[in-house]
């Protein structure tokens, strides 16, 4: 009889801890700076889908698009300090806090493939060197998802270097800006937000977006009639981050909820820009928007530029670390100039 009771007691305590894992609850608030109708809005979106229906609602997310709480640059500080809980934006955008930040958001002028960029992150020791930066921050890095090269938006052609002088365009912060600086042109930093108004008013002649699904979404090619294809200059990681002490809290299987969903994300991002991408393609050229494509001897005009701006870049031990990282991983993969 003590044995039956003994037994009992047991199955009511592992019902009750089932109970209380059942119940473990995580709301989030989100933002991202893409609009929901854009391809990577709608990418997010399938993201939040995901994890809440993995969790079986435990995970609740509030998604904020289009940078509608603090502007895209301030996104990952208000993670950090719990005005909202993650960040869906990109390291980019930090770089003035740190210049590492610059080679966890776009290295520039490397990687010739989202494929290559996350396997870095997974496979060449990566996701472990962001960490550490991230974490200084208060911040944890749950993933990457990597939509591919971008292509600009021009209201005159841009099929070689020489098109880059005088030319004024939307650039994020960063190492971009130092990089188009040395090839001519006068780039302008300007929140994603404000893009469409400034191309619409003659602020600036291009701009440099997104990719060519999502410069569509953003209905720039509407206003301007150039384009490149395929892209080159710039392929961002944009990320998933989260407020440290908040991703610390959750459960460890929301934990692997979120981490996991960012390689489904990744892979999906991927394949989804691939296929829009060159869909985007066919209708611009039918709908008169000239695309160019660049030359390879213009093309090493800038990987070349790109890279020998790398070390103005490494000016953080986190920099140098990363760039030292980021060097032995395309040495492997034959994408250094030499």
């Amino acid at each position: 009889m003590e044995f039956v009771k003994l037994a009992a007691a047991a199955v009511g305590t592992a019902a009750l801890l089932a109970g209380t894992a059942a119940s473990a609850q995580t709301n989030l608030r989100i933002q991202t700076h893409y609009a929901p109708e854009t391809v990577s809005g709608k990418l997010a979106a399938q993201y939040v889908d995901d994890i809440q229906t993995m969790s079986n609602g435990e995970i609740s997310v509030e998604m904020f698009y289009s940078s509608s709480v603090v502007k895209s640059v301030e996104t990952f500080d208000a993670a950090a300090t719990g005005i909202l809980d993650c960040d869906m934006t990109g390291g980019g955008y930090q770089t003035g806090k740190n210049p590492a930040f610059q080679f966890v958001g776009d290295i520039m002028g490397g990687y010739a493939t989202p494929y290559q960029q996350l396997s870095w992150l997974y496979f060449g020791g990566g996701l472990e060197d962001a960490q550490e930066l991230y974490n200084k921050y208060d911040m944890e890095l749950i993933g990457w998802w990597v939509y591919g090269q971008e292509s600009f938006a021009s209201s005159k052609p841009i099929s070689k270097v020489e098109d880059f002088k005088d030319w004024k365009f939307r650039s994020p912060p960063g190492m971009e800006t130092k990089i188009f600086e040395k090839l001519g042109a006068s780039p302008i930093v300007m929140d994603f937000t404000e893009i469409f108004t400034a191309l619409e008013t003659g602020i600036i002649d291009g701009a440099d977006a997104s990719g060519l699904a999502n410069n569509v979404g953003l209905g720039l090619y509407d206003l301007v009639k150039h384009a490149n294809f395929p892209g080159f200059h710039s392929m961002p990681s944009d990320h998933l981050a989260c407020n440290k002490a908040v991703f610390d809290a959750m459960p460890a299987h929301h934990q692997r909820i979120m981490k996991v969903a960012m390689e489904a994300l990744a892979l999906r991002t991927a394949l989804t820009f691939e296929k829009a991408n060159a869909e985007a393609a066919a209708q611009l050229r039918a709908d008169g928007v000239t695309l160019h494509e660049w030359a390879p001897e213009e093309l090493q005009k800038f990987r070349d530029a790109a890279q020998a701006t790398w070390p103005e870049f490494a000016t953080t031990p986190e920099a140098q670390a990363l760039v030292e990282s980021h060097l032995n991983y395309l040495d492997q993969l034959g994408l250094v100039s030499n």
